[in-house]
């Protein structure tokens, strides 16, 4: 056992190395970015680290243009220090309503050199959802941008607000702006605080509450995780459009400006404005939700090629399933350069797909990197082996979390940790997952799995989206049912939906019902809200 645990240490060391994250022979910054990672966290961390190293790199662009780290870290120093001057200091729990500019970063890393908690709240919550988080979670500042003033009625009266995107000249004047703050306070460094914030990530609630899952030590060998099986290296460009609340965009954020790569983001998606920032900054690496990624190859080839995009080395994709259709699609348009990741807000990393597993396997999601280990268990616990055999997904990583907020836990098994989905590995050792472990239809005794039918219907030209849950049925027990979204123009109708299936599928796979919807309820990240269909 310390015999594998040494060999790993020396592989993550390398595959850091190779990426440009340790800067040999520069020891004296290898252990200060240690030290801040300890005392100050990721965010303020990396930024502060690649300021050190290339004061006037670009470290972000935004809609109000561009920023150096050393910008970065010198206004998160000044936005630091005007907290505390209002009263934030260590252990103080720091929401955050807003989408991907400035203000959130520097909320982020001023958070950081203060020692306070940072709360990553999703921009597509609602009113109740929002006040029950806060609550629980135990708010006691909130930065969020204008447009989301109205949806925060519930939020309790002593919670401090203050704003990070104005919009509009009608804001609240008694509620501060976090670029009049930074303008008026000085912006020398912090000193350490006595005890590290840490953040937390919020799960996506699609079946309720959202659940907080804290992150309170990252360990510098765990990026060799990403690292080892995604390309990204030292100073170049990343494009993110997965937004930063999320697992996806937070952990690619920190691993950019950790590689001192500079970072480009906008306030909203947008599919072809991400094609011309792509060709006008020269990025080598995208990072999108699976919905992303299809509206951006939804534009068609001859869109797409209206844009330079040859910069692009990575298209990491994670979030919610990768489809074998979207995946081969998105091949086509952009080349070899599909990277798609499974894991999980509790668990972070299990697997990475690269170009050539996708090539060789499309709707993989790949192996374990290194520092990660993925087992499956049937439903008595012993460990399965074969190909081609389902079972329980566990994982282990040095990215997992240790609860929820809550006190609750995901399950645990031989020390690994359960992602509640249900998957099988190929001959080839590459991994595929064919559901979650809740959404299994169990239809007359045959277990059916939804994705495989999805992944069936998306295939057709004449079909956008798809999603196929199990309804009660008196005969069989649960009958399936899709919801379909029509390509525009399409005449599809329920006969021919059943008919496909049934020529590609085992009967009982054949979805009963069939119904057309203009489209598939989604929350911010683009996972389907399946308890909106009914």
């Amino acid at each position: 056992m310390l015999v594998d645990k040494m060999t790993e240490t020396v592989r993550s060391i390398e595959v850091m190395w190779k990426a440009g994250l340790i800067p040999f022979p520069r020891v004296d910054e290898g252990l200060f970015a240690l030290v801040a990672m300890r005392k100050i966290g990721p965010f303020a961390a990396a930024a502060q680290v690649a300021a050190r190293r290339d004061p006037h790199a670009v470290g972000l662009v935004d809609e109000r243009g561009p920023l150096t780290f050393r910008q970065l870290d010198l206004q998160s120093n000044a936005l630091a220090r005007a907290w505390a001057g209002r009263g934030i200091k260590p252990g103080t729990v720091i929401a955050a309503l807003c989408r991907d500019h400035r203000g959130l970063v520097l909320s982020m890393s001023a958070a950081g050199k203060l020692g306070a908690r940072l709360l990553l709240m999703n921009t597509g919550f609602g009113k109740t959802q929002l006040a029950d988080v806060a609550k629980r979670e135990k708010a006691t500042a909130l930065v969020h941008d204008q447009e989301f003033t109205e949806l925060l009625s519930d939020i309790p009266a002593d919670v401090e607000r203050y704003l990070a995107w104005v919009d509009t000249e009608d804001a609240l004047d008694e509620i501060p702006v976090l670029d009049e703050l930074i303008a008026s306070t000085d912006d020398r460094p912090m000193p350490y605080p006595a005890r590290r914030g840490g953040f937390v990530l919020l799960t996506s609630g699609t079946t309720g509450t959202p659940k907080g899952a804290p992150r309170e030590h990252t360990s510098l060998l765990s990026s060799a995780q990403f690292l080892d099986r995604i390309p990204l290296r030292f100073g170049e460009c990343t494009y993110l459009g997965a937004p930063i609340f999320h697992g996806t965009g937070v952990s690619q954020f920190i691993l950019s400006y950790a590689l001192s790569c500079t970072v480009v983001m906008r306030r909203r998606f947008d599919p072809e404005a991400t094609l011309k920032g792509i060709e006008e900054h020269r990025c080598t690496a995208l990072v999108l939700v699976p919905t992303m990624l299809q509206r951006i190859v939804d534009l068609g080839p001859e869109v797409i090629s209206r844009y330079d995009t040859s910069s692009l080395r990575i298209i990491f994709v994670a979030g919610s399933a990768l489809s074998p259709d979207l995946g081969n699609r998105a091949t086509e348009a952009f080349g070899d350069v599909i990277h798609n990741l499974y894991g999980s807000t509790e668990v972070a990393v299990a697997t990475v797909a690269t170009p050539e597993d996708w090539r060789k396997a499309p709707g993989t999601v790949g192996r374990a990197p290194v520092g990660c280990k993925v087992v499956l268990y049937d439903g008595e616990g012993r460990r399965i082996t074969e190909p081609g055999v389902t079972g329980r997904v566990f994982v282990g990583s040095g990215l997992s979390f240790h609860g929820y907020t809550d006190g609750r836990h995901k399950e645990l098994l031989d020390g690994l940790l359960s992602t509640g989905d249900m998957g099988h590995f190929d001959e080839d050792g590459l991994l595929f997952i064919d559901g979650r472990d809740d959404e299994m239809i169990v239809s007359g005794g045959e277990n059916v799995f939804p994705i495989e039918v999805e992944n069936l219907l998306v295939e057709r030209p004449d079909v956008l989206e798809a999603a196929v849950i199990g309804v009660p049925d008196e005969e069989f027990g649960q009958r399936l049912k899709a919801f379909v979204v029509r390509a525009d123009g399409s005449d599809l109708d329920a006969d021919t939906v059943r008919a496909y299936v049934k020529s590609n599928l085992a009967r009982y796979k054949v979805p009963r019902d069939v119904e057309f919807l203009d489209q598939l309820p989604r929350n911010a990240t683009g996972k389907v809200l399946r308890n909106k269909l009914d």
